[in-house]
C-alpha cells in the first residue's frame, strides 16, 4: 500500500515537471468581426430650375400693347315700331350716305290714322272758328269758345302725334357708313325696339387700347402713338382717357384716334407703341 502512494506521488511529480515545461497555452483572442461600412448618405439631386422666360415690362420705353381697331362712329339701328317690313334697301357691305332710306314698312294704317286725326282737326277747327262768330253776335257766351278752342287744340296734337308715328315708317341711315350686319328680312314682322341693322364708318377709325395703371403719371390727350397692323404702321394721338382705372386688372383704358387708316378695318387687332419717359 505504501508503495502504491510513493509511486503515485513520484508519478505525479514528473508529470508536474512535465507540465511545467510545456509553454503555456496562448489565450484565445477573438477574431475581429467585419462590419459592413455603412452606406454614405447621397445628396439629393438638385431639381432643375425652370428657365426664367423673359418678363414683359410694360413700364419699359417703346413697350408694345395690344390695340383694338374700331370705328368711331358705329350704331345698331333698332324699329321704332311694331309692323311688317315692306322692303330692305340694302344689303351687307354696302355703303349709304346720311339720310339714305335704309329700310321700308308698311304704314298704310298709320297713314289712315293721320287722315282720320286730320279731319277731327278740321272739324274742331271749324267749330271754334263758329262759335267765334256766335259770340260777336252774342249768341255764344265766353265757355263755349274756351271749349272749342281746347278741343281744336287737342285735335292738332293727335295729327302731330300720328305724323311723327309715320316717320317711322322709315329707318334712315344717321350718318355715311357701311352695313355691317343686316338683322331682318322684307315681309318680316318686327316689334318695337327690335335691332334691325349694325351701320359703322370705316373712314374714321379709333384704336381701344388698355395700358398699365403706373401710365397714368405721365399719359395725357395728344401722346402720340403708333399702331401696327396687317403689316402696316399708322400714326394716332391719344383721344381720351378713362377716368377710372380697373380694379381688377389695374389697367386704365384709353381711345387713340388714327390719322389716316386706310387698310384698316374695324375689329383687327394691332399692336400699340408707346414713348414712355425714362
Amino acid at each position: 500500500m505504501k508503495r502504491l502512494v510513493v509511486l503515485g506521488t513520484l508519478a505525479c511529480a514528473f508529470g508536474f515537471v512535465a507540465c511545467t515545461d510545456a509553454p503555456p497555452p496562448k489565450a484565445a483572442v477573438a477574431k475581429p468581426v467585419a462590419v459592413a461600412p455603412k452606406p454614405e448618405p447621397v445628396a439629393p439631386k438638385p431639381e432643375p430650375k425652370p428657365e426664367a422666360k423673359p418678363e414683359f415690362k410694360p413700364d419699359a420705353p417703346g413697350s408694345e400693347i395690344a390695340a383694338l381697331i374700331l370705328a368711331s362712329e358705329e350704331t345698331i339701328l333698332s324699329s321704332q315700331m311694331a309692323g311688317r317690313i315692306r322692303q330692305v334697301k340694302v344689303g351687307m357691305g354696302d355703303e349709304a350716305k346720311a339720310g339714305t332710306t335704309l329700310i321700308e314698312f308698311d304704314c298704310a294704317e298709320q297713314r289712315a290714322q293721320l287722315d282720320a286725326a286730320d279731319a277731327d282737326y278740321r272739324g274742331a277747327r271749324e267749330t271754334h272758328v263758329a262759335r267765334l262768330k256766335l259770340q260777336a253776335l252774342g249768341a255764344a257766351g265766353e265757355l263755349e269758345v274756351t271749349v272749342a278752342a281746347a278741343a281744336a287744340d287737342k285735335a292738332r296734337s293727335q295729327v302731330t302725334l300720328r305724323r311723327s308715328q309715320l316717320a317711322y315708317c322709315s329707318v334712315n341711315a344717321p350718318f355715311r357708313g357701311r352695313v355691317a350686319r343686316l338683322r331682318v328680312k322684307s315681309a318680316e314682322s318686327v316689334q318695337s325696339g327690335q335691332p334691325l341693322i349694325d351701320l359703322v364708318n370705316p373712314t374714321a377709325l379709333k384704336a381701344q387700347i388698355f395700358v398699365p395703371a403706373a401710365w397714368v403719371v405721365w399719359l395725357r390727350p395728344g401722346a402720340p402713338v403708333i399702331i401696327s397692323a396687317n403689316g402696316q404702321s399708322f400714326a394716332a394721338k391719344v383721344s381720351k382717357l378713362n377716368s377710372r382705372i380697373d380694379g381688377v386688372s389695374q389697367q386704365l383704358e384709353l381711345e387713340a384716334l388714327i390719322e389716316e387708316g386706310e387698310g384698316l378695318v374695324p375689329g383687327m387687332i394691332g399692336v400699340a407703341s408707346f414713348n414712355a419717359p425714362k
